[in-house]
């Protein structure tokens, strides 16, 4: 169904030339048809469990960050990532929002670090890119902000199935969460019948009451089996009723037979339950298994093997755009021409014109910056360009059984 779009938000600037058109993406999500939301209410917060993944409060391992390791942290009785002073502190007035986005060092108030707000901030700049043809909005995002939200929305921008007014310059959360909630209550489903008119009305039900979530993190479990594979929880409900793929490379490599068997089909969470299990286990082969299980988490905390690299690969179609989940973080994310590209939201790039995607291909972090028609960038990179064919090549390699680059030892 088709929103009717008031005529101050059906204007556009104008497109700027380009030089060349890359391909049009597939179709996914809701049939191409485009929303402009009406104001309406955030669904009613919901209490957070202890287990939510958050910006800033890391459930899974980390390199140097000082935290004691998951599987310490659960032998304590603690909770992963301790609540920081911010979050026990007392919540202060929400400042003004303002009516223009600066730079970040020129006008740090419209987008304040979290050094000066005790909460995520509650509005975001807006940084206005021409996407095929058309000046499409992306959500920057400043640190800690709820990047399962602007994730979203950006996907859904990028889409052309929710727009902004052309001349918007920052948006607030509960305008987002307008936006998504005339989204998600906009679809209708192809079948008639009514069973299943009946299931997706409790869907988009369930959906609006956790959608206050994305603001602030979302409760996710990955499996190390494949590329999607998920341990199902209420949050998902929105990612599969926009049709929005969610992805994640951290995969166990079933060439390393060892490891594979330690990590089986386990979740993150069940993994770190097995190796408290087996470190007091009088089973030496039980030990044994339980070293190997911490040694792949220890040793892939960055939460991207090759293995993972190369099914994302080939797993995400051509032109798909899907959220992609990596150190309690989401991204957009695109394939375009078989290869892997993540939307740059960090608040730093907001006037860098030519830098609107970062390439991933890499698991060491080490990647290069393009404009929106994927051209590279020569103002900002990182390392430059001349190491990413290597990188490239070595994922190649390992993709066609030809080599491998080492993830992880086993113990001794």
């Amino acid at each position: 169904m088709e929103t009717n779009v008031p005529a101050a938000e059906e204007a556009r600037g104008e497109t700027e030339p380009t030089e060349s058109a890359p391909p049009e993406p597939t179709e996914a999500g809701l049939g191409g048809q485009e929303v402009v939301a009406s104001a309406l209410p955030a669904g009613a917060a919901k209490e957070t469990p202890a287990h939510l993944v958050q910006d800033g409060a890391q459930s899974v391992p980390q390199k140097d960050d000082g935290r004691v390791s998951p599987v310490e942290a659960a032998e304590g009785g603690r909770k992963e990532g301790p609540p920081s002073p911010s979050e026990e502190a007392s919540p202060l007035p929400a400042p003004p929002v303002p009516t223009s986005c600066s730079p970040a060092e020129d006008a740090p108030k419209p987008c304040p670090s979290p050094a000066s707000q005790p909460k995520a901030p509650d509005f975001y700049c807006v940084k206005w890119i021409t996407w095929k043809g058309e000046r499409t909005p992306v959500i920057m995002q400043s640190e800690n902000g709820p990047c399962p939200l602007l994730a979203i929305m950006n996907i859904l921008f990028l889409q052309w199935k929710v727009k902004l007014p052309a001349q918007k310059e920052v948006v607030t959360s509960d305008e987002l969460m307008a936006y998504l909630g005339d989204c998600l209550l906009s679809i209708k489903p192809q079948d008639q019948a009514e069973a299943v008119q009946l299931n997706f009305q409790q869907n988009v039900n369930d959906a609006m009451t956790v959608l206050s979530k994305l603001s602030t993190g979302l409760d996710v479990n990955v499996r190390f089996t494949g590329v999607s594979d998920f341990e199902y929880t209420p949050e998902c409900i929105v990612f599969d009723l926009l049709n929005v793929p969610l992805y994640h490379g951290w995969l166990v490599d079933p060439q390393i037979p060892e490891v594979a068997g330690a990590v089986s089909k386990l979740s993150y969470n069940q993994l770190v339950e097995k190796i408290i299990t087996c470190k007091h286990s009088s089973d030496p082969n039980l030990v044994t298994a339980g070293l190997i299980a911490e040694q792949f988490l220890e040793s892939t905390a960055s939460q991207l093997t090759y293995h993972g690299l190369c099914e994302l690969t080939s797993t995400v179609k051509e032109g798909e755009l899907s959220a992609f989940f990596r150190n309690n973080h989401f991204s957009a994310m695109i394939k375009h021409k078989s290869h892997l590209y993540l939307l740059v939201t960090d608040q730093g790039f907001l006037n860098e014109d030519q830098v609107t995607w970062e390439s991933l291909h890499n698991v060491d972090g080490d990647s290069c910056f393009c404009d929106a028609h994927f051209r590279l960038s020569h103002t900002l990179g990182k390392e430059a360009a001349g190491g990413s064919p290597v990188d490239q090549r070595q994922v190649d390699q390992v993709c066609q059984g030809q080599g491998r680059a080492p993830a992880y030892r086993l113990p001794r």
